[in-house]
């Protein structure tokens, strides 16, 4: 079999099991759902590995399956671009998906929804196989919408509660928005290139690099400028951007396997993935990158903010997720391309691991998903314990671990740009170093240690918040935490491997090497960053571990250190003073318990001045203007008419003979004037 045969395969496996799963699941034994689901996406996941392997050699392609449309000069065609970075994404993306997929066996063993839910999330790996292997902009955006449909529907799976509903309906929304920058910023790049394709577009971008144009009369803008803004628009809404991030904390609705898929390794690291493979355009305007960069400081260190205060497990690690994808943002800032995508890569592990130990977390408290009534349940669940605390580690940056490697990177990189708002992002990037450690190990230490809550106050907090099932009420006093199955506890180890030493592994050749030669483009010239950490790495550190030893000493460790420390007294030893400060902060605290306004604002201007604006077209453009003046109007003017005109339907002969000889005589007078 050859390469490209195998490349179609990866994409057609998922969808094929998701069509049959989805098509005839009532039909089939129930557990033929997740056997065929899982046996296309492991397949995918081995082809991808392969594939993988063969871009190591030196493999590259990139062809055009079949032509969709063609318009005058301009061929719209479904077609792939095989090299490292598609690659390593393909890798990614099934990987995690099969460990989610094996844990979803457990997850969902109960819900009558089990077949629906295989189908969707099969569905959703081959959306965003779709995106990740396109060669054009046309088949970019069909895997772009299309991992937004899958991720509405699995949003609002259970689509009886209304909080589910009203979740998937504003990430549908809050997507649009960025899409429709998204879909003008590619209308721009085949006007002013002609093409859609990749290749196509990326070598005549330098041509264009200088061209003006005029968006408000007397006012010029820079063509790469608007465009690439536009396109990261689209990014902002995917990867939940500041102000386009509303939508991802409520996506907690759905079942937890999905808040993995979508938090991990695909939707969210779409817009991630699209500016790193933007490069050729995004290096030619220092402005757009500017503007990424700054979006992504802000979203790093302010919704970092909002984790602390979350008592919901779930919200917690999405905090968690927004803020870490504003540090992936704030290194495309940087030109830092390979970093972003690094740590892409890296989060995508840890982050799948946090999620799925929080699903196996909810599971043992019987679907109690507030922090505040749990406590102690290393004792009750060893491998959820040892697994969240890698899936921590990691995600603060403790060296030697996945996401020290490429979270320090970044930190680096943004140290090194000489980009307008590096100083700014730089200063956040680090003091969100100490409010993630300060967040996460709130999180860990509530969680696996202390006192066990559910036995001496389960009923003080509510547990019945928007988050839980309905039917579902937490831990009676009585009952004590299960470890699930090892179809839960699989998955978390096998995630828990890669969290601890792909970072490790993988640090030099993909930022340092040449695994992304002739696939990111970087002018060194302008932006330096990724030049001088380079010299760094080989000229100072040598190796990943003597990186890792001098992160020891570096202030990122300290402030996460500190964070640490904090959490561990504040809610270990002086719970106390947590809820003093609280009270002192009242008004800092209504500022993040109401995630900035953000939420407010939206509802009440866009959302009721649209309903507004419905109603006031309703009443007096449809009642007043379409229905009382045209409709009704139209008939109560004839049936005035009517009223005058049959005074004149008098019934007497020499009346209707006197108008006859009047008609005849107008008639004449017309016709002799005319002649």
């Amino acid at each position: 079999m050859t390469l490209p045969q195998i490349s179609l395969l990866i994409v057609l496996l998922p969808l094929i099991a998701a069509a049959i799963v989805g098509l005839f699941g009532r039909h089939l034994p129930r557990a033929s759902a997740h056997w065929l689901t899982i046996a296309g996406v492991g397949a995918a996941f081995v082809l991808s590995v392969i594939v993988f392997k063969a871009t190591l050699n030196g493999y590259t392609a990139n062809y055009n399956l079949y032509t969709w449309l063609t318009s005058g000069d301009i061929q719209f065609n479904v077609g792939f671009l095989i090299d490292n970075l598609t690659a390593m994404m393909m890798v990614v993306v099934t990987f995690v998906s099969l460990m989610v997929h094996v844990y979803t066996i457990g997850y969902m063993h109960e819900d009558p929804g089990y077949s629906r839910f295989f189908s969707y999330i099969s569905l959703f790996t081959f959306s965003m196989l779709m995106l990740v292997m396109s060669n054009n902009f046309m088949q970019l955006f069909f895997g772009w919408e299309a991992v937004g449909l899958v991720s509405y529907l699995l949003i609002g799976f259970w689509y009886t509660r209304p909080t589910a509903i009203y979740a998937n309906l504003k990430a549908f929304l809050v997507n649009r928005v960025g899409d429709f920058g998204f879909l003008l910023g590619i209308g721009m790049v085949l006007f002013y290139t002609g093409s859609l394709d990749y290749a196509s577009v990326f070598q005549l971008a330098p041509s264009i690099a200088d061209v003006q144009i005029t968006l408000i009369p007397n006012l010029s803008w820079s063509l790469m400028t608007v465009t690439c803004i536009l396109l990261f628009i689209g990014a902002m809404g995917k990867s939940a951007q500041v102000p386009l991030h509303v939508w991802l904390p409520d996506s907690m609705e759905g079942p937890t396997p999905i808040s993995a898929l979508i938090h991990a390794a695909t939707m969210v690291t779409a817009g991630i993935f699209m500016v790193a493979r933007m490069s050729p355009l995004f290096e030619l305007s220092t402005t757009a990158l500017s503007f990424v960069m700054i979006i992504g400081a802000i979203t790093a260190l302010f919704m970092g903010f909002l984790g602390i205060i979350q008592n919901d497990i779930k919200r917690v690690v999405a905090y968690s997720t927004l803020s870490q994808l504003g540090y992936m943002t704030v290194a495309l800032g940087a030109s830092a391309y390979s970093v972003a995508i690094f740590h892409l890569m890296t989060h995508a592990f840890f982050k799948a691991l946090l999620f799925l130990a929080a699903g196996s977390v909810i599971m043992g408290m019987h679907h109690d998903q507030d922090i505040r009534n749990m406590g102690n349940l290393k004792k009750y669940m060893p491998v959820t314990w040892i697994t969240s605390l890698i899936g921590s580690l990691a995600l603060i940056g403790t060296p030697f671990f996945a996401g020290f490697y490429s979270k320090d990177s970044i930190i680096e990189a943004v140290a090194l740009s000489n980009i307008t708002g590096s100083g700014f992002a730089h200063f956040a990037v680090l003091a969100g170093v100490l409010v993630t450690a300060f967040y996460s190990f709130r999180l860990y230490f509530l969680v696996f240690h202390g006192k066990e809550k559910w036995r001496h106050d389960s009923h003080v907090h509510d547990a019945h918040h928007d988050d839980s099932h309905d039917h579902h009420h937490g831990l009676s006093p009585t009952d004590d935490p299960h470890e699930p199955g090892w179809v839960v506890k699989l998955p978390l180890i096998l995630l828990a491997i890669p969290s601890l030493v792909i970072g490790y592994i993988a640090i030099e050749p993909m930022l340092f090497g040449d695994f992304f030669k002739g696939v990111i483009v970087v002018n060194n010239e302008a932006h330096p960053a990724m030049e001088h950490l380079a010299h760094h790495f080989h000229e100072v550190l040598h190796s990943p571990a003597g990186m890792a030893l001098q992160g020891l000493m570096t202030l990122p460790f300290v402030l996460a250190a500190s964070g640490v420390l904090m959490s561990w007294f504040f809610y270990m030893k002086r719970p106390d003073i947590p809820a003093a400060i609280q009270k002192k902060l009242h008004i800092v605290n209504q500022i993040l318990e109401n995630k900035y306004g953000f939420d407010t604002l939206y509802v009440r201007v866009f959302a009721d001045g649209s309903r507004f604006i419905g109603e006031k077209l309703w009443k007096i453009g449809d009642i007043q203007l379409i229905d009382g003046a045209i409709v009704n109007g139209t008939a109560r003017l004839i049936g005035r008419i009517s009223g005058k005109v049959r005074h004149l339907q008098s019934g007497l002969i020499y009346h209707y003979a006197f108008a006859m000889i009047i008609g005849v005589f107008l008639l004449l007078t017309f016709f002799i004037k005319i002649n």
